[in-house]
């Protein structure tokens, strides 16, 4: 498991954090690993735009989806 280290962290800003763990009962380490997994789980925006990018396109007929559409309907 890796090791990360955040300097210059204003000290009101270490306060709030600490405050927030010791309400849901956590360490402040626990509190920001969790944090930090919680944001690494989901992509960002500009994540989920290259997938779409890299995806192979579907291909697009009208009359299947024309037919599709009135199969669903009987």
């Amino acid at each position: 498991m890796a090791i990360i280290q955040i300097r210059d962290v204003p000290e009101s800003t270490e306060r709030t954090l600490k405050a927030r763990a010791e309400r849901v009962g956590k360490s402040l380490a626990a509190y920001l690993r969790d944090l930090l997994n919680e944001e690494a789980a989901h992509p960002t925006p500009d994540e989920v735009m290259a997938k779409i990018a890299a995806d192979e396109p579907v291909p697009y007929d009208p009359d299947f989806v024309r037919e599709t559409l009135r199969e669903g309907r009987r």
